[in-house]
């Protein structure tokens, strides 16, 4: 994502944002990088980084306000649905009116498919994540 960013921007205008357990990972979440390694993998790359380890939903929670509005958000199909259904409240504060959001789904036989969601989609999604907040 970094470097297709850097097709459009110089690589220090490049600020990435990523959400992930880390250390915290459980083997529901399969393999994944340490912070630490993460950190030396995408420095390396000359854009700006900000790593929010932790749970997904829980991160996004305590810092979707001061993150400001984002260009695009992927979204991984190994997020537990529970946590994406509550995290969906939050991903609208993140958007601008150029903002892209793209949902990866699992295929049979391990393949993943990557889809761009519509406006509508996301505020349907995030309406039912606020109804599932207030009960």
């Amino acid at each position: 994502m970094i470097e297709a960013a850097g097709c459009f921007h110089p690589p220090r205008e490049t600020f990435y944002y990523g959400l992930d357990p880390f250390e915290g990972r459980s083997s529901v979440d399969g393999p994944g990088v340490t912070l630490k390694m993460a950190h030396r993998l995408l420095n390396a790359t000359g854009a700006r980084i900000q790593l929010l380890p932790g749970p997904p939903c829980e991160t996004l929670a305590r810092t979707a306000n001061n993150l400001g509005q984002v260009d695009l958000i992927v979204i991984s199909s190994r997020l537990d649905p529970k946590q994406l259904a509550e995290a969906w409240f939050y991903i609208p504060r993140l958007l601008h009116t150029q903002s892209d959001v793209f949902l990866e789904s699992l295929l049979p036989g391990s393949k993943t498919a990557v889809r761009l969601l519509s406006r509508a989609e996301i505020e349907a999604n995030a309406s039912r994540g606020e109804l599932r907040r207030a009960a």
